[in-house]
């Protein structure tokens, strides 16, 4: 078995800097030449390999959201803290920017990137020039050219009509947002829509009446969008509903209960992220969890196979999610 000693015999340096460098100690002063052949020769020697973690420097973790998105939707604010964890966990020095300090922020000395948030065309050219090792969280927005990793939203919408339909509903509603393309400032139809809409054409039970869509994925936005729902359809009014996000669940669980129309006998509902507050809403929300923890590590290895492992092959990952079964459905 490989020793320390060995790696600073073949490096031709001290034992006491091979392991201050392997363990990272930040009071070392050491050349960057050395530093790197240093963790080189332990790689291939089987020096710890299974614990042993090269410091990957001048990563920048692009928050691209503002205060007000971050505020309404925990599901973001759950990743970042996240991120931020599983850096520190893989050795990366991460160095956060964001939306309201502009692309041009990010310096050119960059070795890589961890994106969350929407980008626009001139944004991404920008970052091309930059570097190639970036990984996109939640959104493939330049899969040619850049990793990405995110819920697979089109599964989960399917599933979520699977179960509605096996508990006996043939209407079945969605209430969800929009999706703001920042380069033409329009609303276009956000992927739970397209595959709901999908779906349901496929088993014939497709009703335009039965779809509501606003931009926001808030509680207010639930709130406005299911009134809407109960105002216009009466007693036409679905007796399921697929929600996009907990947020907006929250919402139409408010106007279903003042309104006094029971859940889920009267109508039922599935969302999807499991965020923390959807246990204990009245009734407790039936939900898709998304592992967050497992999103945000993969898009950590998504970015050190890059820079490590030199991979040139681009990859998008698509994670599943568990359906966490709970009062709001039958």
């Amino acid at each position: 078995m490989a020793t320390i000693k060995d790696i600073a015999k073949e490096v031709g340096c001290s034992i006491s800097t091979v392991s201050r460098v392997l363990n990272n100690d930040p009071t070392l002063s050491v050349g960057e030449e050395t530093r790197t052949r240093i963790f080189e020769v332990a790689e291939e020697v089987g020096y710890r390999k299974k614990t042993l973690k090269t410091l990957v420097k001048n990563i920048a973790f692009l928050y691209w959201l503002t205060d007000n998105e971050e505020l309404e939707d925990v599901y973001f604010q759950t990743m970042r803290v996240e991120i931020e964890k599983k850096a520190r966990e893989n050795n990366i020095e991460l160095t956060t920017y964001k939306l309201e300090g502009g692309i041009e922020k990010i310096p050119f000395d960059i070795d890589g990137f961890i994106a969350v948030g929407s980008f626009m065309n001139r944004e991404l050219e920008y970052l091309r020039e930059l570097t190639t090792h970036g990984v996109f969280i939640d959104s493939t927005p330049d899969p040619a050219y850049y990793d990405s990793v995110r819920p697979d939203l089109a599964q989960i919408t399917r599933q979520a009509i699977d179960v509605l339909v096996e508990q006996g509903h043939k209407k079945i509603g969605f209430i969800g947002g929009t999706y703001h393309n920042l380069d033409t400032d329009a609303e276009e139809m956000d992927g739970r829509e397209r595959a709901f809409r999908q779906a349901m054409e496929e088993r014939q039970l497709l009703r335009e009446d039965f779809i509501f869509c606003r931009k926001g994925f808030s509680v207010d936005n639930g709130y406005y969008l299911m009134n809407q729902a109960v105002e216009q359809l009466g007693e036409e009014l679905p007796t399921a509903f697929y929600v996009a996000a907990d947020p907006i669940a929250v919402g139409c669980l408010q106007v279903l209960n003042e309104q006094q129309i029971e859940i889920p006998k009267r109508v039922s509902l599935i969302s999807v992220n499991d965020t923390s507050i959807s246990k204990y809403v009245s009734p407790p929300l039936t939900t898709f969890h998304i592992d967050l923890e497992e999103i945000c590590q993969n898009a950590i290895q998504l970015l050190l196979e890059r820079i490590l492992k030199k991979r040139k092959v681009v990859k998008t990952v698509y994670i599943g999610a568990e359906l966490i079964t709970r009062k709001s459905t039958l």
